[in-house]
């Protein structure tokens, strides 16, 4: 099955690479999976080798120099760069899953691709290096054309059933992760590092090869959005997981927080509020449907927010003027979400920017069945956005000895990934995370 989907998929692809080549003028294009990039200029060492988005579209193939060229009226062909040295072993290839879809040519050199490229007429380049692309013979205004690229991005707007599979394999992947670190954290491990590695074991990947350095936050820390310094906090009451995993290229990317047992009477509005913010995001994630505007999605968060707010005690105002006056900005100030796919933030999602309250929102999509993306509302404690509230204008609307009760608790962030189902189906939306963690 997983080669039936393979093969449509790359069928999608093909039919719309051709739509983007007749578009704008091209007979062909090179989608090059790039090099290794050095990590100084100063030294030899080079990062874990990523591949370039575009080709990670067409082929799970981690293999440096490797290219995809797609003619128009011909078949995609893989050109699967195979260095052998005694530094490093190639990585693994899935060959059957390949020729599912594509033609395949194993070589070693630059040869078969350039003399391909130099019989193929007028050749776009889609890559990371201006040198490879003039080594193969392609012209310098043909490297990374706009127009052009803008049609690929729109290709991975909408995912196609191969896609989701793999996001889906790669969320059952994230969760069993989850699953060990709030068990670890249950059980008294107060160690960041500790509890990161407990996630690479149960997850079975290294860290390179997470889609993005994982966010274990303790207490306070988890009012740092992007905590990756990594420490410890015996007495934390609370832990903010943001991690993900990988198959075949496509990412998944969830975030749990999970609250300790016991505790005084702030431990227990903590919970109370934990509980509330992972109703609050079941009920936006039940608000997905065909045709809204994205932005019209996080916005009823803020809603949602300002009613949580006053229920929990936090908000002294109520709930349409803690959203109005901005109250619902200072303790979630970030956006709802953002497209998911090879990329964590994926593209083709924010063609228009956001209104200013919401600059920080990278989907501004009208939402469309085949669209996976991410719903995460957060609340945080954090110090810089609470002094400023607390010296502005509207500074009594927050109960601030509540806030600082919930202070050493830095944070809540609940985060799901969400494939939109077409219109009349039983569901609005299939719930990759939900669906990992049964």
């Amino acid at each position: 099955m997983a080669h039936d989907l393979y093969a449509q998929h790359i069928e999608h692809l093909d039919a719309g690479y051709q739509r983007a080549l007749e578009a704008t003028g091209f007979d062909a294009v090179v989608v090059h999976a790039g090099v290794p990039l050095p990590k100084s200029p100063f030294d030899d060492q080079f990062w874990p080798f990523e591949p370039v988005p575009a080709f990670a579209h067409w082929a799970p193939v981690a293999w440096p120099g490797s290219a995809v060229l797609v003619r128009r009226g011909q078949a995609p062909v893989l050109f699967a760069h195979r260095e052998d040295s005694f530094w490093e072993a190639p990585v693994a290839l899935d060959l059957p899953l390949l020729q599912a879809g594509l033609t395949v040519e194993v070589v070693t050199d630059d040869a078969p691709l350039r003399r391909a490229v130099q019989s193929a007429g007028k050749v776009a380049f889609i890559g990371h290096e201006q040198a490879t692309a003039a080594a193969l013979g392609v012209a310098p205004e043909a490297f990374v054309p706009a127009a052009l690229l803008a049609q690929l991005h729109e290709l991975r707007v909408t995912k196609t059933p191969y896609e989701v599979e793999c996001m889906a394999a790669a969320s059952r992947v994230a969760a069993r992760g989850h699953s060990a670190v709030a068990e670890a954290f249950s059980a008294g491990v107060r160690s960041e590092l500790d509890l990161h590695m407990v996630y690479l074991m149960a997850t079975e990947q290294d860290d390179h090869q997470a889609p993005y350095k994982n966010i274990v936050a303790l207490g306070a820390h988890a009012s740092t959005l992007h905590h990756v310094d990594y420490g410890e906090a015996p007495e934390a009451g609370s832990l903010l997981l943001d991690a993900g995993a990988r198959h075949a290229g496509y990412c998944a990317d969830i975030t749990r927080t999970v609250a300790a047992q016991g505790g005084g009477d702030a431990a227990r509005r903590f919970r109370a509020l934990l509980a509330g913010m992972e109703a609050l995001q079941a009920e936006v994630v039940a608000k997905v449907q065909v045709g809204l505007q994205y932005e019209a999605l996080h916005d009823a968060s803020h809603d949602l927010m300002g009613r949580l707010l006053v229920d929990t005690g936090l908000s002294r105002i109520s709930a349409e003027a803690a959203v109005e006056t901005g109250l619902t900005r200072v303790l979630f100030p970030h956006g709802l979400g953002h497209s998911l796919g090879i990329q964590v933030h994926d593209v083709g999602c924010r063609l228009t920017e956001p209104r200013p309250e919401n600059k920080f929102l990278r989907n501004t999509r009208t939402i469309a069945p085949g669209q996976v993306f991410t719903i995460e509302p957060g609340l945080y404690f954090i110090d810089a956005l609470l002094a400023e509230a607390r010296a502005g204008a509207h500074a009594d609307s927050l109960d601030w000895a509540l806030v600082d009760a919930l202070r050493p608790f830095g944070g809540i962030r609940v985060e799901d990934n969400v494939v939109v189902l077409p219109e009349g189906s039983a569901e609005n939306v299939r719930n990759l995370t939900r669906e990992a963690f049964e």
